[in-house]
């Protein structure tokens, strides 16, 4: 028989509830004028049972406490004081303790004196293992419902929610020294320049630098477009001078699309984790900076909380800052968002959440040192909730009257923290007015000789704002080291090894599917005849990077295997649960890695991961790869904000790769075009200027130009520009358009011979049949591009126009291979020039190369459109529609009569 100690019973199971609500244990009560403690069979062992024994055990199998959980709900985080600190306004009645609230427990205010046992689960003892009732209700509130507002009881493991206890029960974890609290106080005087604080003061941005951005007149030396100051990052290298050792930090530049940055930060803090071989992130870690509106807002933020603990995708932790001004601009919280808090997206990934108010500088000191403790110990994201205010409006010339009366006339009265913070300190001695004010115009003097400096700029630089420099990449001027490309063909052994890994298993006792091993064998027999297709086209791009050294990542939804099953680069044993392997990865023992992952159903998301990721280094092939071209609308931000104008803003290179299956095969709307008009109307180059062409023409137009587009018609094409991407003495974006039903086309092939060493990438692949050998005779050249090129050549054969219809295929769009252009179109002088596509006429490619066509034949001949009508939908989804608007425009190129009497 178990022998339990219990209250008295005039105590009864009403206080039982009520100990049981602030997690003390019914057992262990000695009141100093009771008598020996009273016992009952435990009714586990089979005995007699009470209500009250019932109340023990139901507490000793569910051990919350209501202010664990919500003591946050109370606890005092608005500095204003009007604003409750969720949006519940939900005040637990269990947190109230008050004579009448004791009376509902029939207990009396002498009872609060009665000493009780603590539990080995709580440490708001610290060295006392029993405390009066009314001394653990008062550890609690100060634990949970005074600055601080904990919630983490949501997570599902006890070992962490222990942890967090331990670090905010403990007696006297908040206490400072004085040198702490006086270094605090000169912290707060350098921060309350206002929102340039994290660039001053954080990441150490010289103050000259920074006030050379508030001078109009200064000329800006670097091309572009520049940004506005709060926009732009930074990298720096400093001294922590409490380690004594180096730190670098990068303040990744951000557009005002809110959020948007956040997996560009990811995904670089998991490059540069990857390239230090920081597998537990313990020499890289990222802190996010989030507004309080748009941490709710903004679906990105869950998107990139979702990747946190992906195995290709995780950095071991990040430290979310809300900066809660507890406003949106203009918008009322309660009218922004339908959670209580702006934090609570953070606990579907069981991230615990600590609240703090913003005016008491300890307790955001403290909570951030657990926040950053938390994150080294358990590897895991955390939320640091600032609840803070606004002083000023939403810009210099905002005025926030207009619609927050009542919180900015508060605002109006209250008092600074830094006047608070100092208040206090003088108050406890612990530093003298005098010295306060000393420190204050020590600092003013810093920032006036740093202002007088500024004066002396004449050139505005935007690279010295520059977030991630490539050390030995550039020249010291930032100009590339050469301006010519190598060719990019490699040596026909290496193919062959390629080739031969390609097509095998390289570990053993390793089943594959029947049908993949039919894929294998079709790989053994190109390579033994010297071909290739799409597939294995890419894996000797691929492979032969690796083989020099260089770091291949290929992200995205499916790319594993490939959406369209052409991939298979990750292998996956029949007959062992998640056993894999990855042939890339066995091509030579000295290889660089390859990483192959597929994402979650993300692009937004997972576009910006990628994105971060090349932007570490220059020495890595980092693609993301569409599950249909069409998709990528989804990260339109990230391609417009990012990637298009990337180096226009900040000056930064990126060489990061998107595929987008694309192409009209009937499969509807939203499965068949990657929108290249959208590429082509964001490219830089310029329609109606012609051209001069130098000896590095090809070259000097990528450097000139934002982003590489193309669409290849041939798997040697795609081989080439992938190696080309690297080979580059510069770094551009590349937007490739892929196939589909390209992948498996018997004619779709290239031979050896077009990617051994000397060979290059063809941005114009020109006519080579009969009409090239008596171009006299021809009276029509098309010019298209990608899979139509397959479908006119078809056509033209059924037909018999071999001799009097060219078909020259644009490779690379964009930059407009003007010089190219300009040879074919002299090459056929008495030819009707056409320009054939397979997409809608107000979509595709019509409408960039027309005016650079008009250009480059300074308006001598007209370039006549065939293909689809315009049309509001990208495809159609009707099978035979699809085929009787092919047949339709295929008939129309090939109408030698089809122009006559018409005008350009």
């Amino acid at each position: 028989m178990n022998q339990l100690r219990l209250l008295p019973s005039r105590l009864g199971a009403q206080a039982a509830r009520l100990l049981a609500a602030h997690e003390v244990p019914v057992f262990g009560w000695r009141s100093r004028s009771s008598g020996p403690l009273a016992t009952f069979p435990s009714s586990k062992g089979g005995g007699s049972s009470s209500y009250m024994e019932e109340m023990y055990f139901a507490w000793l199998e569910n051990p919350r406490s209501v202010h664990k959980i919500r003591g946050h709900h109370v606890a005092q985080l608005d500095p204003l004081g009007i604003l409750d600190a969720d949006l519940d306004s939900f005040v637990p009645s269990d947190l109230i303790t008050t004579i009448d609230k004791l009376a509902f427990y029939d207990l009396q205010e002498a009872d609060l004196d009665k000493e009780f046992q603590l539990p080995m689960t709580t440490f708001i003892g610290g060295s006392e293992n029993t405390l009066s009732l009314r001394e653990i209700i008062r550890r609690l509130e100060n634990t949970y419902c005074q600055h601080i507002g904990l919630e983490f009881m949501f997570i599902n493991d006890v070992e962490q929610c222990q942890w967090i206890r331990q670090k905010f029960e403990t007696p006297g974890v908040m206490q400072f020294s004085s040198e702490e609290k006086r270094t605090l106080l000169a912290r707060l005087v350098r921060s309350m320049r206002g929102r340039l604080n994290v660039l001053a003061n954080v990441i150490r941005k010289d103050l000259e630098q920074i006030f050379c951005q508030f001078d109009p007149k200064l000329e800006a030396a670097d091309e572009g477009s520049g940004d506005v100051k709060y926009h732009l990052g930074m990298y720096h290298e400093r001294i922590n001078r409490v380690t004594n050792r180096n730190i670098t930090l990068s303040l990744v530049a951000n557009p005002s699309h809110l959020e948007a940055v956040d997996p560009v930060v990811q995904g670089k803090t998991k490059a540069e984790q990857f390239y230090r071989g920081d597998v537990q992130g313990k020499k890289v870690m990222s802190i996010l900076v989030h507004g309080d509106a748009a941490f709710a807002g903004q679906g990105v933020v869950y998107e990139t909380f979702h990747l946190s603990d992906l195995p290709s995708y995780t950095t071991n932790g990040t430290v979310h800052v809300v900066v809660n001004n507890q406003i949106g601009f203009t918008t009322d919280p309660r009218m922004a968002r339908s959670s209580p808090y702006p934090t609570d997206v953070a606990r579907v990934v069981n991230a615990p959440i600590f609240h703090v108010n913003a005016d008491d500088p300890e307790a955001v000191i403290y909570v951030c040192s657990v926040a950053a403790e938390w994150r080294n110990t358990f590897n895991k994201d955390v939320v640091v909730d600032l609840v803070c205010y606004r002083r000023r409006g939403h810009n210099e010339m905002d005025e926030p009257m207009f619609t927050q009366p009542l919180m900015y006339k508060q605002i109006h009265r209250q008092v600074p923290v830094l006047k608070k913070y100092a208040d206090k300190l003088i108050a406890e001695g612990t530093v003298t007015l005098q010295e306060f004010e000393e420190e204050i115009a020590k600092y003013d003097r810093i920032c006036e000789e740093a202002y007088g400096r500024s004066k002396d700029k004449k050139i505005l630089h935007i690279k010295h704002w520059l977030d991630s420099p490539w050390p030995g990449f550039f020249n010291v001027d930032g100009e590339p080291k050469s301006m010519t490309c190598p060719a990019t063909g490699i040596p026909e052994d290496v193919l062959t090894h390629i080739g031969s890994v390609a097509s095998s298993v390289p570990l053993e006792d390793f089943k594959i599917h029947t049908g993949l091993s039919r894929i294998l064998r079709g790989r053994a027999d190109m390579t033994k005849n010297r071909t290739v297709d799409w597939a294995l086209a890419e894996y000797m791009a691929f492979g032969s990077l690796l083989k020099e050294g260089i770091h291949v990542r290929l992200s995205g939804q499916d790319v594993e295997r490939g959406t369209f099953s052409h991939r298979h680069h990750v292998l996956h044993d029949q007959e062992v649960d998640r056993r894999t392997c990855v042939p890339m990865n066995h091509l030579w023992p000295d290889q660089a890695p390859y990483t192959v992952c597929n994402s979650s159903l993300s692009e937004y998301g997972v576009l910006g991961f990628e994105l971060g990721y090349a932007m570490a280094s220059p020495n890595a092939l980092v693609l993301w790869e569409a599950q249909f071209g069409d998709f990528h609308n989804t990260a339109q931000c990230i391609i417009d904000q990012f990637i298009s104008t990337g180096q226009a803003k900040w000056v930064r290179h990126n060489g990061i790769v998107l595929l987008l299956p694309h192409g009209m095969e009937g499969m509807g709307p939203e499965h068949s075009s990657a929108r290249p008009e959208r590429f082509l109307q964001m490219s830089n180059d310029d329609s109606d200027a012609y051209p001069a062409f130098t000896k590095d023409f090809e070259v000097s137009q990528l450097y000139d130009c934002n982003w590489i587009v193309v669409n290849c018609s041939t798997p040697a094409n795609y081989f080439h520009v992938l190696r080309r991407q690297i080979l580059l003495p510069f770094r551009k974006p590349l937007i490739i358009f892929t196939p589909k039903s390209l992948l498996r086309h018997p004619e779709a092939k290239s031979s050896f011979d077009q990617m051994v060493s000397g060979t290059s990438f063809q941005r114009v692949i020109p006519e080579d049949g009969a009409a090239a050998r008596a171009p006299e005779q021809v009276q029509r050249l098309i010019f298209c591009t990608g899979k139509v090129y397959y479908d006119l050549v078809k056509e033209r054969s059924s037909q018999g126009l071999e001799e009097k219809v060219a078909i020259t295929r644009l490779e690379q769009i964009s930059p407009f291979p003007f010089d190219l252009i300009k040879q074919e179109a002299e090459k056929y002088p008495g030819a009707e020039l056409a320009w054939c596509q397979e997409e809608h006429k107000n979509m595709g490619y019509y409408d960039y190369i027309s005016p650079r066509f008009m250009t480059i034949l300074r308006r001598t001949r007209p370039i006549w459109y065939v293909g689809r009508d315009p049309a509001a939908a990208p495809a159609t989804g009707n099978r035979n529609t699809h085929l009787v608007s092919l047949k339709k425009f295929l008939d129309t190129a090939f109408n030698l009569q089809a122009f006559e009497g018409k005008t350009f």
